[in-house]
């Protein structure tokens, strides 16, 4: 069938990438390149002309002409004079031809993949979230951000910015071990100051989350033999990650107030601690077993690793000073996330710490990955140097107390039954149902009621774990919605008690 004849087929492919957000002229460029790398081009014919194919599409004639010439000028296609365009056969002939299909079973001399596997991270327990999150009509899930709170615009002028060409020059080189001296600036300046943390330079890198900065920290320090402590409930992925490479991770008890300091500590040499915002209890170490913890960890001879995560969302009081901010001997190293509050997919986290410790890790950051993006870096430096992302951390906070307000009072409402440890700030709650709970359970019926919560078992070491605790997260779910979501969860809770009573 002619290319040039079938006006539905180019209608149909012009459809296909309609909600791609891209302009008239890039809509019809991306058509035209998926078509043809895909090889749904016949070799030697005709696009149609522009006159055709924007009466096909229903668009001006000069949007396809623009459209036409930029893929004639990347070597897309050939205009030839009074015949047309036409693809560029060049343009595939790089390719290696596809192999045959092969339908006969893999022979015995394949490799046995089980064996060769040092560890498996597909059978690590940790928290499973949907991907489809945003079609659920009540998703207290965590660690999401609200489309409504982003600074879409404030964003998009410092992603501009960091396009001109002197930043291009800047950020577009490979940057071996360094990072983006403006960010740097910036974290040093004006972001560890809030949390009383005071650094240089040379005491800063900057990671891919504070994921990346927990992977890069085991892979510097800790060996197969090395203890590390970890609360208990605890963040499931630093408890996976330790554990892929220690045998000895010691779990550590949590209170009210946080870790508990107990003789156990002693047996550690690294000590993972989220004193801010405990993962997942959400409660805030005070400023004297902080001291104390300290002082324990000098005497013990451990070092804590603080990642400091929520800490600039605090709805009342005066923020505790992190454990970094009262170290004195260098016996803390300190984690930080920039991306969290903000958007989460943008992965920008940092590590503050001794400036040796610091030089280490760029050398196992850049074995792993180089550095993080340069130019994601530049552009989160003019976020911050313009204000933005205070302004941002304003609006937030203000939105998550509403949130947290109606949580707590819905969870009062229909749960009365339920312990909600009280909160202090954040974006998230951790609830404690009846003993005969079964949270796992609760979460597989709400959701099909729409309602997401996230089983609280996967954030203990300790099996068989308890079954009764959840977390709700509020980030990331409108406040209309709140009450109506814990109505709906209580709806479940009501229906399974019945069934087991």
């Amino acid at each position: 069938m002619s290319s040039k004849s079938t006006g539905t087929m180019w209608a149909q492919r012009f459809q296909q990438h309609a909600g791609t957000g891209l302009s008239l002229q890039g809509k019809i460029r991306q058509m035209l390149v998926s078509a043809i790398l895909d090889e749904q081009l016949p070799q030697g014919e005709a696009l149609p002309s522009s006159r055709e194919l924007s009466a096909q599409l229903g668009v001006a004639r000069n949007t396809v002409v623009l459209a036409y010439q930029q893929l004639v000028d990347e070597g897309y296609l050939l205009a030839r004079e009074r015949s047309g365009f036409f693809v560029n056969p060049e343009i595939l002939g790089t390719r290696v031809a596809s192999a045959p299909a092969v339908s006969t079973p893999a022979r015995d001399g394949a490799p046995d993949w089980e064996r060769r596997f040092v560890f498996r991270p597909s059978l690590q327990r940790h928290i499973v979230k949907r991907a489809n999150w945003r079609d659920y009509a009540y998703p207290f899930v965590y660690g999401q951000y609200d489309p409504a709170l982003f600074p879409t615009a404030d964003w998009r002028e410092c992603c501009l910015k960091a396009l001109s060409v002197l930043d291009i020059h800047d950020w577009a080189q490979d940057m071996f071990l360094r990072d983006d001296e403006s960010l740097v600036q910036q974290i040093r300046t004006r972001v560890l100051p809030r949390r009383g943390v005071w650094a240089s330079a040379d005491e800063i890198v900057v990671t891919v989350g504070a994921q990346q900065a927990l992977y890069l920290l085991a892979d510097l320090l800790v060996s197969p033999d090395t203890p590390v402590g970890i609360e208990d409930p605890g963040y499931p992925d630093a408890r996976n990650i330790f554990a892929s490479h220690t045998s000895l991770l010691l779990p550590q008890p949590v209170d009210d107030h946080g870790l508990m300091l107990t003789d156990a500590l002693r047996a550690c040499d690294y000590l993972y601690v989220t004193p801010s915002h405990q993962c997942p209890t959400t409660v805030t170490m005070p400023l004297e077993r902080r001291q104390a913890l300290l002082a324990q960890a000098e005497e013990g001879d451990f070092v804590l690793i603080e990642d400091d995560y929520e800490s600039e969302s605090r709805f009342e009081g005066d923020p505790t000073p992190t454990l970094k901010s009262l170290d004195r001997n260098n016996r803390v190293i300190y984690v930080g996330s920039l991306s969290k509050s903000l958007a989460p997919g943008l992965r920008i986290g940092y590590i503050v710490g001794p400036a040796p410790l610091i030089a280490e890790l760029r050398g196992v950051r850049r074995l792993m990955l180089r550095h993080p993006s340069a130019y994601i870096q530049r552009a989160f430096a003019l976020f911050l140097s313009l204000g933005h992302y205070d302004a941002h951390l304003r609006r937030i906070n203000t939105a998550w107390r509403e949130r947290s307000q109606a949580v707590a009072e819905a969870l009062e409402k229909y749960l009365p039954g339920f312990r909600m440890v009280p909160i202090q700030g954040g974006a998230s709650c951790w609830v404690e149902g009846p003993p005969w709970l079964d949270a796992g359970a609760l979460a597989q019926l709400a959701e099909r009621q729409g309602v997401l919560i996230e089983p609280g078992s996967v954030f203990f070491m300790a099996e068989p774990a308890p079954r009764h605790v959840f977390r709700l997260g509020y980030a990331s779910i409108p406040l209309a919605r709140i009450e109506p979501g814990i109505r709906t969860l209580a709806e479940v809770v009501r229906e399974m008690e019945a069934s087991t009573f």
